[in-house]
């Protein structure tokens, strides 16, 4: 009679050892939105968390998702564009920014204002990036940077002239009370120090256009695709990999030392100094400072999926029932601890489990 006792024992003992040794990483039921039930376009390239209202910017116009249902912005209503392309909010106005393919939008108490290179001072009118800094908007165009101080209306434009900008397509801004930082596609990383108004570039130090020759003596790649700067921690996503600066030390990602789904990032979106998620074309990517969690759509068999990998480099594959609508995943916004998932195929919800 010992024996079955026995053996039961080491069996249950076993099992917790191995549910120990998995990582709790957050998990969520995806709730996903296109065009059938409201969206307006299936193809988000941004989403804007303003409390209990979700902004989602797609091909063919902007989203308000508010109260169970969904409002829809186009030219005809003002916006300078039907491609919505980034999303920024000014908390102490309540105003939402909207850079489009035709110029930046600013969506105040129902009204749309819209500023273009015909009358403003922006550079372009393909406005790929926008961020709040206090009085002024930050805008990364298709050709250099633009300021706006919005107590004085007055614009300011960064370019190869007056920044260490040798190429002009700016992808993406972070502003910080300190600093602000640009991914400049082909460029690397400018940031821009708010207290002496001077301007630094970071590039790939080995120059190579794939080989990574110096792991983590400098930014990953040059052809970067986003930034976000959160606690004095700049996150940095680029085609090949991603990296994270403390102001002084770098650390980078790949997908073969790390738990990242794919090296081609569209979008990087820091929690805080040591949290992360990144927005790939194979998944959803999360990292706490130590272990990995990716969502998706299963690459072979499209049925949801999650992984999780530990320090240690083990992958587990976690029983769930949804997923994100799509696997290339644009861009990412949190409420609370839910998650707003913007993809190339509808926009998703992630409600968190506790």
């Amino acid at each position: 009679m010992r024996k079955p006792i026995f053996l039961a024992v080491m069996f249950l003992s076993l099992a917790a050892l191995s549910f120990a040794a998995t990582p709790q990483m957050p998990r969520f039921r995806w709730e996903n939105f296109t065009t059938s039930n409201g969206l307006p376009d299936d193809h988000v390239f941004c989403v804007l968390v303003d409390g209990n209202r979700i902004w989602a910017g797609t091909e063919d116009g902007l989203g308000l998702y508010e109260n169970g249902k969904w409002k829809v912005y186009r030219p005809a209503d003002g916006l300078a564009h039907r491609v919505v392309l980034s999303l920024a909010l000014d908390k102490a106005t309540g105003d939402v920014w909207a850079g489009t393919m035709g110029g930046l939008s600013r969506i105040s108490a129902g009204r749309i204002d819209s500023f273009t290179q015909l009358n403003s001072g922006l550079a372009n009118d393909i406005v790929y990036g926008v961020g709040v800094q206090g009085d002024y908007v930050w805008v990364a165009t298709a050709a250099g940077a633009s300021r706006l101080n919005t107590r004085t209306s007055q614009w300011s434009i960064f370019n190869e002239r007056n920044t260490p900008m040798y190429e002009i397509w700016t992808y993406s801004v972070s502003p910080g009370q300190d600093k602000v930082y640009y991914a400049v596609w082909g460029g690397g990383v400018l940031e821009y120090d708010v207290q002496t108004a001077h301007w630094k570039d970071y590039n790939d130090p080995d120059g190579e256009t794939e080989l990574v020759l110096f792991k983590d003596q400098g930014l990953i790649h040059e052809i970067t695709t986003s930034v976000s700067y959160v606690d004095k921690i700049v996150w940095i996503a680029t085609y090949f990999g991603a990296s994270r600066y403390d102001g002084r030390n770098w650390h980078n990602f790949l997908t073969k030392d790390s738990g990242l789904p794919s090296n081609f990032l569209n979008h990087i979106k820091g929690v805080d100094a040591n949290r992360a998620w990144f927005s790939t074309d194979k998944g959803l990517a999360y990292y706490d400072g130590t272990n990995w969690a990716v969502y998706r759509p299963a690459l072979d068999t499209h049925k949801p999926e999650m992984l999780v990998r530990d320090a240690e480099g083990n992958v587990t594959r976690l029983n769930v029932r949804t997923a994100p609508a799509h696997n290339y995943i644009l861009g990412v916004d949190f409420q609370g601890d839910d998650l707003w998932v913007a993809t190339a195929k509808g926009l998703s919800h992630g409600v968190r489990e506790k």
